[in-house]
């Protein structure tokens, strides 16, 4: 909260000079993985377990909870270079990370699934249910690990060479990030009318901001621009047949199922 105030506010970020002076950027980046691993892989057995009733879900909620937290402050402090720079070699698992919340992100956008935003209960939910609302949230989380990329692209000539090749070559974010702009995930139409998903919300567009490009198409476009037109990422991609045809489409045209959406990154296995 205070991160978002101060920079709401524009005044001096002395919480982002802590983060870099007890190197706790590489830490949040840990936190961050060890709670999405313990959703996808140990919140669901949970939730089948015919025996398992708390009498509250509030440490439940908590735990997810605190993935969007983590990755809130990181899109609110990874504005700045000194963050980026004090990551260091775990910036990898973050660029992982948020490969794999695009990917999910534009599979489901390019099989048709929009998201309805519904209010997380602490405690009287029963974790079936909470688990419903888990998926909800993963929608804005990965809507927020798209801002965290791009500010990460901002940075493309002070990053490791292995993080460039990592986002080209291992991913092709550049390729990524074209589905997201052709399926566009946070925009939908219901009833015959434009609805876009704007500060936690679907908001319906008049007639004429249609044509208005949003803040979450601008952070596509601009890790686009990033991404291409760098003189050291140009260097490194590889611009092949598929790349060109990819990023070339005549007029973003659906064309079913990408191959970049059939193979995420995988999640990396837990200790014990």
């Amino acid at each position: 909260m205070h991160a978002i105030l101060s920079a709401s506010a524009g005044q001096e970020q002395l919480l982002t000079e802590l983060l870099v002076t007890y190197a706790k950027i590489p830490v949040l980046i840990g936190e961050l993985i060890s709670v999405e691993i313990w959703k996808h892989k140990i919140f669901p057995v949970l939730c089948r377990l015919e025996d398992f009733k708390p009498r509250s879900t509030f440490p439940i909620y908590v735990v997810l909870h605190h993935e969007a937290s983590i990755i809130n402050l990181l899109e609110t402090v990874f504005f700045y270079k000194e963050i980026c720079e004090s990551a260091e070699d775990s910036i990898l698992d973050l660029i992982d990370y948020c490969h794999r919340k695009l990917t999910l992100l534009a599979a489901r956008s390019t099989n048709g699934q929009t998201v309805t935003p519904v209010e997380l209960h602490a405690v009287l939910v029963p974790p079936q249910e909470l688990q419903k609302q888990a998926e909800t949230m993963e929608f804005e989380i990965s809507l927020k690990a798209l801002s965290v990329l791009r500010f990460i692209t901002d940075q493309v000539e002070s990053l490791p060479l292995s993080a460039l090749t990592r986002m080209l070559n291992t991913h092709n974010l550049p390729c990524l990030l074209v589905e997201l702009v052709e399926h566009c995930p946070w925009s939908c139409r219901e009833a015959g009318k434009l609805k876009k998903f704007e500060n936690g919300a679907w908001h319906v567009v008049p007639p004429e901001d249609q044509v208005k490009m949003t803040k979450l198409d601008g952070q596509v476009w601009l890790a686009l621009l990033n991404l291409l037109l760098s003189p050291e990422c140009q260097r490194k991609y590889h611009f092949d047949g598929f790349n060109k045809s990819q990023l070339l489409k005549n007029g973003w045209e659906s064309r079913g199922s990408s191959p970049l959406l059939e193979a995420p990154t995988p999640l990396p296995e837990a200790d014990g």
